[in-house]
């Protein structure tokens, strides 16, 4: 529970100073969500009400102060679309509109890199400034994700898959991991024991590919301002190339679309957990995805494959869509051909759920490369016991769609959030709002005033003196 937001809130909408009275019963509703998670009597709990709604009393006073600028830097930009509504985190169209936002907000700041987020890719890559000859140079992809938020309660799966997920963003670029990092923020009444067991998740990813952790941070969520015991996270990977990277824009007209076998990751183990699937958890704890882009590593062939990438962000169809999106290709996919590709025991949760394997993230890695070299590929890949095909193909209609089964064609587009994979998932539902255009319109101008807000603190800061 946020005690922070909760007395924000409340104040918020009484929008007015409490009188003696108003402000007692606040006191009193606050101490008894306090008791609910701390071990503390009632006074005690008075007292740290009183200070919450005192330190937040006071914040607000810096709405009357005479310093203009200091009042728009706290203020927040806001779009009044809430994450939920706008579908963020979600793995659908809402989801991607937000992040090409916050990828307009980082290409404001002019700063050169290969790949940022503008490309809407896995990783980011910049070229190393040391040496200046063909064959000195250095390409260096990070990437970054979150833990599945579903997995709190499980940290050690969280921490595996999650290590994995960073891994691969740096794989798909084609560059060798070569380093991890890790940043857990667990809230003030959870066991510290969450710390270690997530730790160890990572370190088993790390151990069995034998690339290091090499720094981290560990925080308390929202300090003392946030009760119960939440676990979110985030694990960092550096990996680094002599090759240029294998980013969506390099996919050419008549390249061949390969996949690798998936058994899914943070996603499917969240399904199977909350559906009762738990024998399909072990289908998820290995290494494949790692081990057949190293495979290409190792062979050389990562400079002659124009584009990888994970299934995962919306499932096949939101990569189909965003590859498609930024190339301005077409590119068509064979039903059948990717069913084969996902373990036989998850496709058969997925389809006893209901849930579209097409729009959830299934971890396999797709490969788009010229058709003879997809032939080395294929064969580099199997030989550390990965499982391959092709699925597709690239073209210049500019429209990404799928031959199903029965050899209708359908165009692949994104729904509004990835399919529904728990039963609080399909409550929400997938359905585009009625206002989704005005929704990314407020969406579009909250990021244009963060935009202008960051350039006059850039502003300031250079000319305060």
């Amino acid at each position: 529970m946020d005690i922070e937001g909760f007395i924000r809130d409340k104040l918020a909408k009484q929008n007015k100073s409490l009188n003696k009275e108003e402000e007692k019963s606040l006191e009193g509703i606050l101490a008894n969500r306090i008791m609910e998670y701390k071990n503390i009597n009632h006074d005690n709990a008075i007292l740290m009400a009183k200070s919450v709604i005192d330190e937040v009393q006071t914040t607000l006073d810096i709405q009357n102060s005479d310093d203009e600028f200091l009042k728009e830097l706290i203020a927040i930009p806001k779009a009044d679309i809430a994450m939920g509504e706008m579908g963020v985190g979600s793995r659908g169209a809402g989801d991607f509109f937000v992040h090409r936002k916050i990828a307009e907000i980082v290409a404001s700041t002019n700063s050169s890199s290969l790949v940022n987020p503008e490309a809407q890719d896995d990783g980011g890559v910049v070229k190393s400034p040391v040496g200046s000859e063909d064959d000195n140079e250095v390409y260096i992809t990070t990437a970054v994700d979150g833990i599945h938020s579903r997995l709190s309660e499980y940290p050690f799966l969280g921490g595996f898959h999650v290590a994995r997920a960073s891994l691969r963003d740096v794989c798909v670029m084609g560059a060798e991991p070569v380093a991890i990092i890790s940043d857990i923020h667990l809230a003030d009444d959870g066991d510290v024991g969450k710390l270690f067991d997530f730790t160890a998740g990572v370190a088993t990813v790390s151990e069995l590919i034998d690339v290091p952790i090499v720094a981290g941070s560990t925080l308390r969520v929202g300090g003392d301002m946030v009760l119960g015991d939440r676990l979110v996270s985030a694990v960092g990977s550096i990996g680094v190339s002599n090759y240029p990277p294998t980013a969506r824009k390099r996919a050419e007209a008549g390249d061949v679309i390969l996949l690798t076998e998936g058994s899914g990751g943070g996603t499917i183990t969240t399904t199977a957990i909350y559906n009762g699937f738990s024998d399909v958890v072990w289908e998820t704890m290995d290494i494949s995805f790692i081990k057949a882009s190293n495979a290409l590593v190792r062979d050389n062939l990562v400079k002659d494959v124009h584009a990888m990438t994970d299934v995962t962000n919306g499932g096949l169809r939101g990569d189909a869509h965003e590859i498609s999106t930024t190339t301005g290709l077409g590119l068509e996919f064979n039903e059948e051909d990717i069913r084969k590709m996902v373990t036989p025991k998850v496709l058969n949760m997925l389809e006893t759920l209901d849930i579209d394997p097409l729009g959830v993230s299934i971890d396999s890695l797709m490969i788009v490369a010229p058709e003879d070299i997809a032939k080395e590929v294929t064969k580099s890949i199997e030989s550390v016991g990965v499982k391959i095909s092709e699925i597709g193909t690239v073209d210049n209609t500019g429209i990404p769609r799928m031959i199903k089964q029965d050899g209708k064609e359908e165009i692949l587009e994104p729904l509004f959030r990835e399919a529904a994979y728990t039963k609080i998932k399909k409550l929400v539902g997938d359905t585009t709002p009625e206002d989704f255009e005005i929704m990314k319109e407020k969406v579009q101008n909250a990021a244009n005033n963060s935009i202008k807000k960051k350039d006059k603190v850039v502003d300031y800061i250079l000319n305060k003196d």
